[in-house]
């Protein structure tokens, strides 16, 4: 439903601030006497601290202060369940707070007048140690003869998927039919196993902020971060005082795409500005940060999907365990999306699906773009394109054959909330682009057939240079679910005398560099029917604002749009009747959801969804293994684009970020230590490395719910690549990847039969 504003391709409003280098970010912002914080990381992947020594530290001169975990008034945090210390130390009131989990765990932190007196100080700092026995792999993790990672927990209502037996953090699972029955009377039966990697964040702004008392007495925290009134709640539990004494402000923010959902600095620079009352500021280098917060969560997972000959699914059963890591941080919501998607949006009779998650000592695994769906998806549409080699049959019209339409029942027992349109659309809008075709039936009543491109040879090409096309389908839940209430809040001021002059603004919602400020302002125009340069956006700040909720789960567009209309609906009736200026604020409660029966998997777990379809292109050098990649096509169901160029930059930057995780990025951790500390053994795809074409289709079926149609769009693109991709391969070389990223040396090894 296109307006004024809305559906229009407007330059982002901070665009030249940001191009020119005037926008702020946390490291550009100094106040006057303030200090430098340093962190002192474990460094060990597993231990007990059985002494903090901080007096020659302490000592030095232009230290101010060090603080340890005897510090900390409740030493403790977590967005989902409170299991990590802030500080680990002996002397704590908690049991398992004196032990170190993973090598980004904190031991103390230092304060002083410079840098280089804070450097210097951590190395003075005497820690005594106890090594533990260090567990790495998640299958291993969940042996009874493993070491426990952390005390017995006593689990929460709120959360019945945490389980908590031995090192087993979550467990979700489907039970739907007779899976053993259905595999015995099956024609073709494809079974596999996959190994799916995590991913580093990789953002362009490292972990940074500032910490000061504010003109009201409150502890103000600027810095980067995806929620700020949970940042808030998180710290005033850990200080233990009021969240009204804790004031978190937004500024401009380098990247986030799940990464800075959990804490890193907040709490620390709070904890000194409590103890001291001067200004202190922190800023992580690139390896700390590596070290210091989440992954993309790695799991390894068994399949084995059943058809008929006709190329009908009649069974899917997928066992997965997942690395969570040292702490649970999101792991449980990671995994209940990576149940959902693992079975795909298709008609499956009968279904047996169990997603375990298990404490390690690597570096937690937590929110990544998708958050759970592209591990999930890998299995399901490598199955999808497993089934329909083994049948002799399209894999386009094996979807089309499969796919869920309006009232079909998922896994859960529920229909999408939709027709699902979107699904269909979408992917026959990607195969389409690459050369996918339809044949009519020659007889009557035949099916029309689909035929998939010949991958040509093209001019120029040489004889060891092979070229596939591969195409994969992919949905994901837009906002929070399982139960959770989901809402947003947003306020405005309508100032002017005979016409509305100007809007002030006030959304909690933070842009991690996505653009959400800029389509708030065209949304806010849009409803108040006013010009968009009218509208002031006030900056994300807890002070002026109630809670927007996160910025994550490809929800802001829907939930902050919704809350926004209501927001200036109520504010228009006050102007109307002559109350100026027009003061209001909304909280929007999306559709309600439930949790999802532990045992069988049923429920209404969301509320609204996202479609989208990958068509890739690969050309391998079979001498040498190296791919490149002439095209990606991403068909995403946007529901309404509210800004078209934003939703294109998004498609782009999502279908490279997962080339990165599908081609060369490769995290590697051996025995609890992280090897690729840094960029230089990182490698994330540079401007070589990337599609020579990236075609970006919108499809718009308005999202019933959705503000101006809208539906969530920010993770979609990056959800089906690796599984696009892993397609594309087999059709170029031969071989099924299982295990990814694909960088030469993998392609290789699979053309040599290893």
């Amino acid at each position: 439903m296109k307006g004024t504003f809305v559906g229009r391709a407007l330059p982002r409003f901070e665009a030249r601030e940001k191009v020119t280098g005037e926008a702020l970010y946390p490291d550009d912002i100094n106040v006057e006497e303030m200090l430098v914080l340093r962190v002192l990381f474990a460094g060990r992947p597993h231990a007990r601290v059985l002494d903090v020594d901080t007096a020659e530290a302490e000592g030095l001169p232009g230290v101010v202060a060090v603080f340890t975990s005897q510090d900390v008034p409740v030493n403790e945090y977590g967005l989902q369940y409170p299991d990590q210390p802030v500080l680990c130390g002996p002397g704590g009131t908690k049991e398992g707070t004196d032990i170190v989990r993973f090598v980004g765990d904190q031991i103390a932190i230092v304060v002083a007048e410079t840098l280089d007196a804070a450097e210097q100080a951590l190395g003075l700092i005497k820690v005594s140690y106890e090594d533990l026995p260090v567990v790495t792999d998640p299958r291993e993790a969940l042996k009874p003869e493993a070491p426990l990672l952390h005390p017995a927990y006593p689990g929460t209502s709120i959360h019945p998927e945490l389980v908590f037996e031995g090192n087993l953090v979550s467990r979700h699972r489907i039970r739907r039919g007779d899976v053993e029955t259905a595999m015995m009377e099956a024609d073709v039966v494809v079974e596999a196993e996959y190994e799916i990697p995590g991913q580093e964040h990789a953002y362009l702004q490292p972990e940074s902020g500032l910490a000061y008392r504010d003109e009201e007495g409150r502890i103000c925290v600027v810095v980067a971060g995806q929620w700020a009134h949970e940042d808030r709640a998180q710290v005033a539990h850990a200080l233990d005082i009021p969240e009204e004494e804790i004031r978190i402000l937004y500024p401009a923010i380098g990247g986030a795409f799940g990464g800075r959902e959990d804490m890193s600095v907040q709490i620390v620079l709070a904890l000194a500005v409590q103890r001291l009352n001067r200004p202190v500021k922190i800023t992580w280098s690139r390896e700390e940060s590596i070290l210091g917060h989440h992954k993309r969560h790695r799991l390894f997972a068994r399949a084995r999907w059943a058809a008929s000959s006709a190329g009908d699914l009649l069974a899917a059963e997928c066992d997965v365990v997942a690395d969570a890591g040292a702490y649970i941080y999101t792991t449980n919501k990671v995994m209940g999306n990576t149940l959902l998607t693992s079975n795909g949006p298709y008609r499956i009779p009968n279904v047996k699906t169990e997603v375990l998650a298990a404490y390690t000592n690597n570096i937690p695994g937590g929110a990544f773009r998708g958050f759970g769906a592209p591990q999930g998806n890998f299995i399901a549409e490598s199955q999808m394109n497993k089934l329909a080699e083994a049948l002799g049959m399209d894999p386009v019209a094996l979807r089309l054959r499969n796919m869920v339409g309006d009232g079909d029942a998922m896994p859960w027992g529920k229909p999408l909330p939709d027709d699902a349109r979107g699904l269909r659309e979408s992917l026959l809008a990607a195969a389409e682009a690459v050369g996918w075709h339809r044949v009519s039936g020659e007889a009557e009543g035949e099916e029309e057939r689909w035929v998939a491109p010949e991958v040509e040879p093209r001019s120029g090409d040489a004889a060891y240079i092979k070229r596939g096309v591969g195409i994969a389908l992919a949905f994901k839940n837009i906002g929070f679910s399982f139960g959770y209430q989901e809402n947003a809040w947003a306020g405005v001021e309508l100032h002017g005398t005979g016409e509305i002059e100007r809007v002030v603004a006030y959304a909690a919602s933070a842009d991690v560099g996505q653009g959400v400020r800029t389509i708030v302002r065209q949304m806010v125009a849009e409803a108040a029917g006013v010009d968009v340069d009218s509208v002031d956006l006030q900056p994300v700040d807890t002070a002026n604002s109630n809670s927007s909720g996160s910025v994550s789960a490809s929800r802001t567009t829907y939930m902050i749009g919704n809350a926004i209309r209501g927001a200036v609906e109520a504010a228009l009736e006050k102007w109307r009747n002559e109350d100026r200026p027009a003061v209001a604020e909304y909280t929007y409660l999306a559709p309600k959801t439930t949790q999802v029966d532990p045992e069988t998997g049923y429920g209404h777990p969301n509320f609204a969804y996202g479609y989208a379809a990958i068509a890739a292109e690969v050309a391998v050098d079979v001498q040498t293994g190296l791919c490149t990649y002439p095209r990606i096509v991403c068909a995403n169901d946007v529901g309404q684009a509210i800004n078209p160029r934003l939703v294109e930059g998004q498609i782009e930057g999502g279908v490279v970020q997962a080339l990165g995780w599908a081609s060369t990025e490769h995290f590697v951790e051996q025995d609890g230590y992280p090897l690729s500390r840094n960029f230089s053994t990182y490698l994330m795809p540079t401007i070589e490395d990337i599609p020579d074409r990236v075609q970006s289709i919108l499809i718009e079926n308005p999202e019933l719910n959705g503000p101006w149609g809208a539906r969530g769009m920010g993770e979609m693109p990056f959800i089906g690549v690796a599984s696009a991709l892993h397609h594309a391969l087999r059709q170029a070389t031969g071989v099924w990847y299982n295990r990814f990223p694909f960088n030469s040396e993998r392609i290789l090894l699979g053309l040599k039969g290893k």
